[in-house]
């Protein structure tokens, strides 16, 4: 079915929703993320038989940003496992904004979700490390495992400029420490917390990730498991229900696939017995959502059936 989407093919479709990268603008309340390149669309496919295609400006580097909320989820149960993380961070949906404080204020007061910043920045607090590069170091080595390429880091200078404008961050971080929801040192938090979400990678390399997710935790080419079974499938049913922000509702009619997006423009995709989809447009609509990616998503769904419902 799917297969027939070639290189040549997915050029055409990401030719197709080009005119949409000027609708939105870039994450401008992020200084290092302000620079890029509305023209910069890429797009890429790793299927879970190893094969893949890919078309535009691949080569072309971004940060995860929130896409990284769901590879901190995976690690973060993997070292406390289920009951530890869920005590602390539930696993609601809400049509609230991504940076909301105003769940918080509820009973119980932890986080709704995972995908979510408060939710994010409580699970980045309990992957285990002493300092923040211990988090980070374990993180990416963690990446170096998904995507088979040990090149990957993270940009100093989108770290830097997120850290230093993280006022909102730092009030979630104080309020779930006064309620027992985090641990330690709230800079040290952060810190991890920016430089996750700073982590660079390509279309290629992400959309593998996604294809390892829809393989059930295990590796595409040598099928050794990296992420067990289970906690794959928490970490892609998060990515249905929260994975869009307070778009994920109205994305899961529309599309009907799996996905994370972040505000540096990128999409993950991960769709069982098929793969892992990867799409790059730096702008954004008012949810937050890359516009180019949430249209070329649609129309790959629509036109071959890819949604799960």
């Amino acid at each position: 079915m799917i297969k027939e989407i070639t290189a040549n093919v997915l050029e055409d479709w990401l030719d197709n929703v080009r005119p949409f990268a000027y609708d939105g603008q870039v994450a401008n309340y992020i200084p290092a993320l302000s620079r890029s390149n509305p023209e910069d669309l890429a797009v890429a496919i790793h299927y879970i038989d190893g094969h893949a295609v890919e078309a535009g400006e691949t080569e072309v580097r971004f940060t995860l940003q929130s896409i990284s909320k769901v590879i901190s989820l995976a690690l973060a149960l993997m070292d406390n496992g289920e009951n530890y993380v869920f005590d602390r961070v539930g696993m609601e949906p809400t049509g609230d904004p991504f940076h909301s404080i105003y769940r918080l204020e509820q009973i119980p007061s932890k986080p709704l979700n995972p995908m979510i910043n408060a939710g994010a920045l409580a699970v980045t607090n309990m992957i285990h490390g002493d300092t923040p590069d211990e988090k980070v170091g374990r993180l990416l080595s963690f990446i170096h495992e998904l995507t088979d390429d040990s090149t990957i880091g993270y940009n100093e200078e989108v770290a830097t400029s997120e850290f230093e404008s993280a006022f909102l961050n730092r009030s979630l971080l104080y309020y779930m420490k006064q309620h027992q929801i985090v641990t330690g040192s709230v800079e040290e938090t952060l810190d991890a917390y920016t430089k996750q979400c700073a982590i660079e990678v390509n279309v290629c390399q992400l959309a593998r990730i996604g294809a390892l997710l829809a393989n059930g935790g295990k590796d595409i080419q040598s099928g050794r498991r990296i992420i067990p079974r289970h906690l794959a499938r928490i970490c892609k049913t998060f990515m249905v229900t929260c994975g869009m922000y307070d778009a994920s509702g109205s994305f899961a009619i529309k599309v009907g696939i799996p996905a994370k997006s972040g505000v540096s423009g990128s999409v993950l995709a991960s769709l069982n017995d098929f793969g892992g989809i990867a799409v790059y447009g730096p702008s954004l609509d008012e949810k937050g959502n890359s516009v180019v990616g949430l249209k070329l998503l649609e129309t790959l769904s629509n036109r071959y059936d890819l949604s799960i419902f």
